[in-house]
């Protein structure tokens, strides 16, 4: 477990992860991509503890995610299974798991003020915080992808499944893209990577 764990996460990383995985006894399946989630938490029907990460994130995102569907497990068995999925004890629990790997031999020096920042009251997802996500992205690998906050309003782009936007105002968090083949309006998060086909 060890060995495979090193292929995901930064090394230091490694021994403390082994040790939650094993005390929490959890079932860890490494998958291939998923579009709609990095990672989830499910508890089987004879009870054991299922957990699957994306095999594509970048190390980093790879331990924050690993680390936040723990997070779900830790939660549900401490405070019950009535709790929301990403409430306050989720929240607590995620702070509490997470605060010991925010340290140099961990992240770069340049991801740890955003990250203290974030788990000071983290969200659903690290993609909903534009400076972190735009910081972890840098260690992704090369793609042609952007994040829909920084093109142009009316920059044409594709999402995964091939339809095509025109990106029009930020409504409060989200932007307003206009699906092109039909004219619907959509709402979307700022940070949905998205493949620019025409600036504005």
């Amino acid at each position: 477990m060890n060995e495979t764990l090193s292929k995901y996460i930064p090394e230091h990383s490694v021994k403390p992860i082994f040790e939650l995985i094993v005390s929490n006894q959890v079932h860890l399946k490494i998958v291939h991509e998923r579009v709609t989630r990095h990672g989830d938490y499910r508890r089987g029907p004879s009870g054991n503890h299922e957990i699957t990460v994306n095999s594509n994130l970048n190390q980093y995102k790879f331990l924050i995610t690993l680390v936040h569907e723990i997070a779900h497990l830790v939660a549900f068995e401490n405070f019950g299974r009535g709790i929301k999925p990403h409430g306050q004890e989720w929240k607590y629990s995620f702070q509490r798991l997470m605060i010991p790997f925010i340290r140099p031999e961990i992240f770069p020096k340049q991801l740890l003020p955003l990250l203290a920042r974030h788990f000071k009251n983290p969200t659903a997802s690290s993609d909903t915080d534009a400076k972190l996500a735009l910081a972890l992205k840098y260690f992704d690998k090369p793609n042609d992808n952007h994040f829909v906050f920084s093109l142009p309003v009316g920059s044409i782009f594709r999402i995964h499944n091939g339809k095509v936007f025109k990106k029009g105002i930020v409504r409060v968090k989200r932007y307003e893209c206009t699906e092109v083949s039909s004219g619907r309006v959509f709402l979307f998060n700022p940070n949905a990577e998205v493949e620019l086909l025409k600036p504005s």
